[in-house]
């Protein structure tokens, strides 16, 4: 079975719809698929749910989709660094559904082993909590957090042989593993692609029965800068 394609838009090709989930890998601006997200763009489709860490950046990233009014719904960890995403979610023009960063990372690796939902302790006596099951285990109160299957996952790695195994680079890893394996579909794009036999089994972090198609491209790499230093006078 080929799962190499020519560019974003073959590889996408006949997985897009208005309406549908996507899980989306990447944290801040880091590993982010955002060539695949700018075929997203491009393809025009709406009313989008995307499960995702946070929106990227005004103008980059899954903030591109928000500029254009494509997004619905978000299930995020995280707002800030992007005012257009704060803006829509404030102005009621977005539904937004947090959760905390280990529990959304373990929503959709529980959806992609197949668990339909697991217990925890994060959010218990929290807004987050609202509306969810509550059970006690051993004397303590945990919330049920179903698992998350999307309909697309999207997501970068640096390397990948014919196969699919997968590479990440570093702190690029973040979500893109659990992002990955919560796809109906899975559509990859990398740095570099390699003959099966290439990787270091040891050095696999994704084994290639999650991911369906694969693109290679050049990307642009853009780097969150905050600084907290006091700027010295001349």
């Amino acid at each position: 079975m080929n799962k190499i394609y020519a560019s974003p838009d073959t590889a996408l090709d006949g997985l897009l719809k208005d309406g549908m989930f996507i899980s989306a890998g990447g944290f801040g601006l880091c590993g982010i698929p955002e060539l695949l997200i700018d075929a997203i763009v491009d393809s025009g489709v709406k009313d989008l749910t995307i499960a995702s860490n946070n929106c990227g950046v005004d103008g980059f990233g899954l903030g591109k989709l928000l500029d254009t009014k494509q997004i619905k719904k978000m299930i995020s960890s995280y707002v800030g660094e992007n005012a257009e995403f704060m803006r829509q979610y404030l102005s009621g023009e977005l539904e937004l559904e947090f959760n905390p960063q280990g529990t959304l990372a373990e929503r959709m690796r529980a959806g992609g082993c197949g668990i339909p939902g697991f217990y925890t302790k994060t959010g218990v006596g929290t807004q987050i909590a609202e509306g969810k099951e509550v059970k006690i285990f051993d004397g303590e109160e945990y919330i049920l957090e179903r698992g998350i299957v999307a309909d697309l996952a999207i997501v970068k790695a640096w390397k990948a042989d014919e196969t699919g195994n997968l590479v990440f680079r570093k702190t690029a890893r973040n979500f893109n593993p659990p992002a990955a394996m919560s796809g109906k579909v899975c559509v990859v794009e990398v740095e570099e692609i390699v003959k099966p036999g290439s990787l270091d089994p040891d050095h696999i972090h994704l084994p290639g029965i999650y991911v369906h198609r694969i693109i290679q491209g050049e990307h642009e790499k853009r780097i969150e800068k905050v600084t907290t230093r006091k700027r010295e006078e001349a």
